[in-house]
């Protein structure tokens, strides 16, 4: 009997502390959103590779007001101006009150969220704070708007499109400037007949009825915009070149070899290399020690591609000797279908 009772008031106090355990959660609630301080709204920048690694701006706000002292996560959402957030992109994620955004870091928040390079475009910044890894009691700021100018690191293109590949531009092989606003374009191109050029719109986009460049009927090398004939030339592969402000271009055909004391010609003659239609690439089975070498055209020294002088992982014209570490049979590629970013690759056999 003393053991049924002691094992009934062992059940009471149990239920008892449940309830009042129960009776003592706490609900948790969000009494005040987080609110934007700083950038203000209507602030432009003008992003530029210049300074990536500079502060472009920080993000501040002040601390979303819960019911009860936790740490809050928040998130950082970017989206197009007047969207109402239907679609965004994050923009950084953090238990403090602000965020540091780079020139670098800024540009690509502003290119993810579909900005187009050189255009100011206005954006809509919002924070998002919620509790937990759950993202629990959801609550959001103020939304301030920002102008934003991105940049792209990519080298300005034109397309040229022909016989050669079925006169469509967006599939069309291309040519690049040496840089950011130079109009000096150039690449290789396998070309058979009539071509011409089309610069891209302001999406970066190659299609009829963006600025198209022909010949101006004297073929001579002369471009216009309007009137303009299709140049035109037999087949084969070509450096060609484009200047849109002198309004010139040109094609000069090519065939490309490996010479240096590594190869079977020394620094004499080149060792030919092929053109594969399927790969873009010029190729070849070399037998060659070790030593220098480089890659030249036309047998001559005219058109010759060395190393990296420029930091910039390419191969450069008149570059500094490549070097070959062991004598053996090489698979020799030469990679030239990036305009102004050429490649090789010796592989063993």
């Amino acid at each position: 009997m003393k053991k049924l009772l002691k094992i009934s008031s062992l059940a009471f106090l149990l239920i008892t502390g449940i309830a009042c355990e129960n009776d003592d959660q706490t609900i948790i609630t969000a009494k005040g959103d987080p609110q934007l301080l700083t950038p203000l709204n209507g602030a432009a920048y003008v992003l530029s590779p210049v300074n990536a690694a500079n502060e472009a701006t920080t993000v501040v706000w002040n601390h979303a007001d819960y019911s009860t002292q936790t740490e809050v996560n928040y998130e950082i959402q970017v989206a197009a101006a007047g969207s109402d957030f239907s679609t965004y992109e994050v923009a950084g994620n953090t238990t403090n009150r602000f965020i540091t955004w780079t020139v670098e870091a800024l540009n690509g928040v502003a290119l993810e969220a579909g900005l187009i390079p050189y255009v100011a475009t206005d954006v809509d910044v919002r924070i998002k704070a919620a509790l937990g890894t759950a993202g629990e009691v959801v609550s959001y700021s103020n939304v301030i708007t920002l102008r934003l100018t991105p940049y792209t690191t990519e080298l300005p293109k034109l397309a040229v499109p022909g016989n050669h590949q079925g006169w469509n531009p967006p599939t069309a092989p291309t040519i690049a400037s040496s840089g950011f606003g130079e109009t000096d374009y150039e690449g290789y191109v396998w070309l058979d007949g009539e071509f011409k050029f089309v610069a891209p719109n302001a999406a970066g986009e190659f299609a009829w009825g963006n600025t198209d460049y022909g010949d101006d009927g004297s073929f001579s090398g002369v471009l216009v915009e309007t009137g303009e004939t299709n140049a035109s030339t037999s087949a084969g592969y070509y450096r060609v070149k484009a200047n849109t402000t002198t309004l010139t271009y040109s094609v000069e055909p090519t065939s490309w070899g490996i010479v240096g004391a590594a190869t079977p010609g020394s620094w004499d003659n080149s060792t030919a290399l092929t053109y594969n239609t399927t790969s873009k690439k010029w190729e070849g089975t070399v037998v060659m020690t070790a030593g220098e070498f480089k890659f030249r055209a036309n047998n001559a020294w005219d058109i010759n591609l060395g190393g990296d002088n420029d930091d910039d992982t390419y191969m450069n014209y008149g570059g500094p000797n490549l070097s070959n570490g062991a004598d053996g049979t090489y698979l020799v590629e030469l990679n030239l279908t990036n305009p102004r970013e050429y490649t090789y690759t010796l592989t063993a056999q």
